[in-house]
């Protein structure tokens, strides 16, 4: 198994409430899932090939819930990725080299049977923690726009993070409320509009989700 690693942040936005029923293992709001998941990459690399600097998004969606299967995904890779990065960027995300249901891309591969022809595009991730905003921009394909959770009672914005010890993503993620757009993909998102979203540093090897000690 190619020995492969990604330190980095992820900006990811599905069509179910501000939480997300799937972090605490519930079925999604609207009986559907449907997201766009977009990762910086600051250190990485698949084997010998290096990853450091790049970007990539995936779209998902889903009929039902994401365990149920029969979902669709499209990957983007950056532009400026070479053949071997392209490559190696395909395999992550479709699972391969990962030890079983170790990981989201993992998960999210084997219940998307069908794989829609990667794009390549200039993509960009922005977030910041003081703001609690950010986006992200995936060339002509799609944009996410993150923002805090609105205070039900006075608007202020709503602070919240949530840990998970054994997740297959993260182990700790700040919640946030988003949207999403997208154009020209093989896959439309149309639910995802002040919908659920989560920011995230990434930390993760073929065998998991890296813990600190």
């Amino acid at each position: 198994m190619t020995d492969w690693a990604i330190h980095g942040q992820e900006i990811g936005n599905c069509n179910c409430n501000p939480g997300c029923p799937c972090q605490f293992s519930q079925l999604p709001t609207d009986g559907t899932c449907e997201a766009m998941l977009t990762y910086r990459i600051d250190k990485g690399h698949y084997g010998s090939v290096q990853l450091d600097g790049l970007y990539a998004a995936v779209i998902y969606k889903w009929p039902g819930a994401v365990h149920e299967g029969n979902g669709q995904m499209q990957m983007i890779i950056d532009e400026r990725a070479t053949a071997d990065q392209r490559a190696a960027l395909e395999a992550i995300m479709t699972g391969e080299d990962t030890d079983e249901f170790a990981t989201m891309f993992y998960v999210f591969s084997l219940t998307s049977p069908t794989k829609h022809e990667t794009l390549h595009a200039a993509i960009s991730l922005d977030y910041d923690r003081e703001t609690g905003t950010g986006s992200a921009k995936v060339g002509d394909y799609a944009e996410t726009n993150v923002q805090p959770i609105a205070n039900i009672v006075s608007g202020d914005p709503h602070f919240i993070s949530i840990a998970l010890p054994k997740g297959f993503e993260f182990t700790e993620a700040a919640m946030a409320c988003g949207s999403t757009v997208t154009r020209n993909a093989a896959i439309s998102l149309d639910k995802n509009s002040g919908t659920h979203a989560h920011i995230a540093e990434l930390h993760l090897t073929g065998r998991g989700v890296e813990r600190a000690a």
